[in-house]
């Protein structure tokens, strides 16, 4: 019987084995438990079940990031390092893992969650997905570089230099974030074809291909990258417009302060600009 535990729900199929993000009550935002579910299922289908491992998200988008409400501001900058490399660690356990993974992103993927995606082998995402920036602006440095090597400086620049800034499925794909744009009744369906035909390749092969695109992307940089990006994001939540933004979330609450960073997403800018749209005042 497939049950969820903690947030995580494991689907074991002939090619495929899905890993849900199944907190729908919570947006799939990622809280202790189900952090540490995810990694548990992750060790455990290293030498175990299909040969190509999927993530995908249950409800109305793939995932909403941190849960901020388990989020403790309070404690040392090195408690803050150590949290921070924690969330990078596990996803680098995807980088690392001997079998392929495909990522199936629709809906809203914020955050931490578009973190997380672009450890993907293999990334899909359906016609309705939205990757955003976290809208308040209190971290710094931990989301955008991750993709520095998939979509290149100045587009990762303009992805993290607005609060909240947003791009959908088929821009994803224009940068080189992901792989392909499907519709979303489409979307579980292409993985598991992928998947089957992966499948054919010997688990050794596959294994090794992996491991050698990997080391390629490594000589180029890449954990040096997302090595760092824990102690960027740990100094600048030391920052004091950054506290004060912080005190304003305690007192005011999360929407109003949301909202005072609410605008146009960059793409939208250059849309206008290029007389495609119209954005409301």
């Amino acid at each position: 019987m497939v049950q969820t535990i903690d947030g995580i729900r494991l689907e074991p199929g002939e090619a495929i084995d899905w890993i849900v993000l199944d907190r729908p009550e919570a947006a799939n935002a990622f809280s202790g438990k189900m952090l540490e579910r995810f990694s548990t299922v992750l060790a455990d289908r290293r030498d175990t079940g299909a040969p190509v491992l999927g993530i995908r998200g249950a409800g109305k988008g793939f995932g909403a990031g941190m849960d901020l409400g388990e989020y403790n501001a309070q404690g040392s900058a090195m408690d803050d390092v150590l949290r921070l490399s924690s969330y990078v660690e596990r996803w680098m356990m995807l980088w690392r893992h001997p079998k392929p993974v495909i990522i199936a992103v629709h809906g809203y993927c914020i955050g931490v969650a578009a973190q997380l995606a672009s450890f993907a082998d293999v990334l899909i995402v359906s016609e309705t997905a939205t990757i955003s920036e976290p809208t308040i602006p209190i971290g710094g440095g931990f989301i955008a570089p991750v993709w520095t090597n998939q979509v290149g400086g100045r587009r990762a620049k303009e992805f993290a230099f607005l609060p909240g800034n947003r791009i959908d499925g088929k821009t994803a794909v224009e940068w080189g974030w992901a792989n392909a744009v499907v519709p979303d009744d489409q979307l579980v369906a292409c993985a598991e074809v992928l998947a089957g035909r992966m499948a054919q390749v010997p688990a050794a092969v596959l294994a090794m291909k992996k491991r050698s695109i990997n080391r390629a992307l490594e000589a180029a940089g890449f954990c040096a990258g997302v090595g760092a990006v824990a102690e960027s994001d740990a100094i600048l939540h030391l920052e004091p417009e950054v506290r004060a933004i912080r005190d304003r979330l305690r007192t005011d609450g999360l929407k109003p302060v949301v909202q005072s960073f609410a605008g146009p997403s960059s793409q939208d800018i250059f849309r206008l600009h290029r007389g495609e749209v119209t954005i409301e005042s």
